[in-house]
């Protein structure tokens, strides 16, 4: 049942993980996106309750104060348990917060107070433009907004001008927001295959490791070498090379499992995660894909993931199952497996 519950954790987390060659992939993993919801919220409700530390006792005071508190408590939860919510979660982590700040800014007793907390919803248009792609944002903005500014207009008091000054500033923010999660998205990004890139390939095993480290759940690596490709490039020219490497990319991204992490390291080396498998499925599933595009040659190398290992271990062992691929004559896929002695005896499967 364990397992199972980490492999369906590891699937919510193809979201981020996997880039998308449809859209602008998400920057924020679950765990960033819990630390950075907890901040807020954190920050939020210490500062609404300086916000109402002048307002007159009585039945707004408490509401307010209540509020406030909520938002403290919601904080704490966010940053024990938020790493471990499904995506989804966060929308209405989000949305609550919008509907709490609107609330206070509809039942603040003065012009005044209803305006400094009409400031806060920026924490929202952040969070909102950072965890969530394009259009799910821009939801998020428009009933921030116009909560806002439909509280603030019944508030008796609050100039029309001041309102129409913050909608523009909430507007401004986001728009900022989402320029530069843009740009750290596109930072992650092969621009040939439009799979991830080295760094992305980075972070995402950084992300899976830990989780394999604390659940216990399969992982394994895989590294791919496009056999003889500088003679492709000297023989056909640089652009039959792109074409053979953007093939290789649109099989083995159509084929994968949506929970797995592929990347163009550079040249003609990919590189591959697939959580929630062993070692020996992982080498079945490298030859099948194989199999599909025999005219490009493949030589893999396969390792799972021990407990104990480091990011580098595990890949120094796929390295080397790459190496004895290479060795024993190229366009098939090897497995590591530690002998006796510690020289790999892995098992070789030509790819057909």
């Amino acid at each position: 049942m364990r397992a199972v519950q980490a492999v369906k954790s590891w699937a919510r987390k193809a979201d981020v993980l996997q880039v998308s060659r449809s859209a602008a992939p998400e920057v924020a993993t679950t765990r960033v996106m819990a630390r950075t919801l907890a901040t807020f919220f954190a920050f939020g409700g210490t500062a609404a309750l300086f916000i109402v530390s002048n307002v007159p006792p009585g039945t707004e005071k408490t509401l307010l104060v209540g509020m406030a508190s909520t938002a403290l408590v919601t904080g704490a939860v966010v940053g024990l348990w938020g790493a471990r919510w499904p995506r989804g979660w966060f929308h209405v982590a989000v949305g609550a917060a919008t509907v709490l700040i609107v609330t206070g800014v509809g039942i603040a007793p003065d012009p005044l107070t209803s305006f400094a907390a009409a400031v806060l919803i920026a924490f929202v248009v952040v969070d909102a433009h950072f965890f969530f792609n394009g259009p799910q944002a821009l939801a998020h903005l428009a009933v921030a907004v116009l909560g806002i500014t439909a509280a603030l207009l019944l508030s008796d008091g609050v100039p029309i001008g001041a309102t129409v000054g913050l909608d523009l500033v909430l507007i401004g923010i986001g728009i900022v927001i989402r320029r530069l999660v843009v740009l750290a998205s596109s930072a992650s990004l092969d621009p040939l295959t439009g799979l991830t890139n080295r760094r992305g390939f980075d972070q995402a095993l950084d992300e899976l490791l830990a989780d394999a480290t604390r659940t216990r759940v399969p992982l394994s690596a895989v590294l791919l070498d496009v056999d003889h490709f500088k003679s492709v490039n000297d023989t056909h020219g640089h652009e039959e090379g792109d074409r053979v490497l953007r093939r290789v990319a649109d099989v083995w991204h159509r084929e994968l499992p949506g929970i797995a992490v592929l990347a163009r390291h550079g040249g003609d080396e990919f590189s591959l995660l697939i959580p929630g498998m062993r070692g020996g499925d992982a080498l079945a599933l490298v030859r099948r894909v194989c199999a599909l595009h025999p005219d490009v040659p493949l030589s893999c190398g396969v390792a799972e993931y021990r407990p104990g290992d480091s990011a580098s271990q595990l890949m120094r062992s796929a390295d080397r199952a790459l190496y004895d691929a290479k060795i024993l004559g190229r366009n098939r896929a090897q497995l590591f497996e530690d002998g006796a002695d510690g020289a790999p005896t892995g098992r070789t499967l030509r790819s057909r």
